[in-house]
């Protein structure tokens, strides 16, 4: 494989041992399509994002959403979970409502409206009472309006209408224009 990820090994009883990275830490080794769902093993998929990268957070928005822009809103989710765990306490909320927006994107353009529409809400939520917390208005660039009106939006309309949606065309704008 390309990373440091293990394929399993047969369990001495017929099943499988979990795959683990050289460190000897659970990781999936099986593929991901560009929505991040399983594939088979052997199969090929979209290349996952590497875990536990400290970026600055300017580099985690630009990454952030050069995936969300290619349609890969479960990618984008992994950028953001990285600056949640790596970053400064201080703002792990805010990663973690940006993380939950992304998932949230993810699963509604894998037709689950319903957990896609409630994470959607989780982290609009999240991400606004975190800039109401701290008084920050535009943290890094952010467009916090813009993006919770985004969220809702579009929680609205999965809720609406219960089909998948293109997570490239609802690709939101993580900055403002100024941004």
């Amino acid at each position: 494989m390309d990373d440091d990820r293990a394929a399993p090994e047969p369990a001495g009883s017929g099943g499988w041992n979990r795959d683990r990275d050289q460190e000897g830490r659970a990781r999936n080794a099986r593929p991901r399509d560009g929505l991040g769902r399983p594939l088979p093993y052997g199969s090929e998929g979209t290349p996952r994002q590497p875990e536990g990268v400290t970026r600055s957070a300017s580099a985690t928005i630009d990454e952030a959403q050069r995936l969300l822009d290619d349609g890969k809103p479960f990618h984008a989710h992994e950028v953001f979970e990285d600056a949640w765990k790596t970053g400064p306490d201080a703002e792990r909320a805010l990663w973690r409502g940006l993380a939950q927006l992304a998932v949230g994107l993810t699963h509604a353009a894998r037709g689950n409206a319903e957990g896609g529409a409630r994470l959607l809400r989780r982290g609009a939520g999240a991400v606004s009472d975190w800039c109401s917390t701290t008084s920050r208005v535009q943290p890094h660039g952010l467009d916090v309006p813009g993006l919770t009106v985004w969220a809702r939006e579009l929680a609205d309309t999965v809720d609406d209408d219960g089909s998948p949606v293109d997570a490239a065309s609802w690709a939101p704008r993580l900055r403002g224009v100024a941004g």
